[in-house]
C-alpha cells in the first residue's frame, strides 16, 4: 500500500512536469517556446517577424534549418529556433550583396536580419532611398 502511494506520487511528479514543459501560449512578452523550441509557420507571416518574436536573427533560423532562402517559407512549415544569441559560424568578414533590379535597402535588410540604418551606415549611404542595381552593399 505504501508502495503504490510513492508511485503515485512519482507518477504525479511526473505529470506535473511534462505539463510545466509543454509549449507555451504565446505573448507579445518574449518567446513563446524555451531556447531550443519549434515553430510552426501560420499565414502571412515572414522570417523577419519569427525572429523578431523569439530574440533571434533570420541567419541563425535559416542556417539552423538549412533555410538557403529566408523570403521562402511556406504556412505549417515547422522550424527549430535557436538560443538566443546563438551564431551559426563566425563572420570575420562582413557579406557583399550585389542589389538587384527592383530591390530597396529596406527588402535587403529584411532579407539579411539587420536593419536599413546599419547597411547604409556601413556603405556610407545618406539617402536611404537611393541605391543602383549592381552596386555591392557591404552587410554589417
Amino acid at each position: 500500500m505504501k508502495r503504490t502511494r510513492v508511485v503515485l506520487a512519482a507518477l504525479l511528479v511526473a505529470v506535473m512536469l511534462l505539463m510545466a514543459l509543454g509549449p507555451a501560449t504565446a505573448s507579445a512578452a518574449g518567446p513563446a517556446y524555451p531556447c531550443g523550441g519549434y515553430h510552426v509557420v501560420c499565414p502571412g507571416e515572414t522570417l523577419t517577424r519569427i525572429a523578431w518574436r523569439y530574440g533571434t536573427t533570420v541567419q541563425a533560423i535559416a542556417a539552423l534549418n538549412g533555410i538557403t532562402n529566408p523570403n521562402r517559407i511556406y504556412a505549417g512549415q515547422v522550424l527549430r529556433i535557436p538560443c538566443r544569441g546563438w551564431r551559426p559560424w563566425p563572420r570575420p568578414h562582413p557579406t557583399c550583396h550585389i542589389v538587384r533590379w527592383g530591390e530597396t535597402l529596406f527588402s535587403i535588410a529584411r532579407m539579411y536580419g539587420t536593419s536599413v540604418w546599419a547597411i547604409a551606415r556601413a556603405n556610407h549611404i545618406c539617402n536611404i532611398n537611393y541605391i543602383r542595381a549592381g552596386q555591392c552593399l557591404i552587410i554589417p
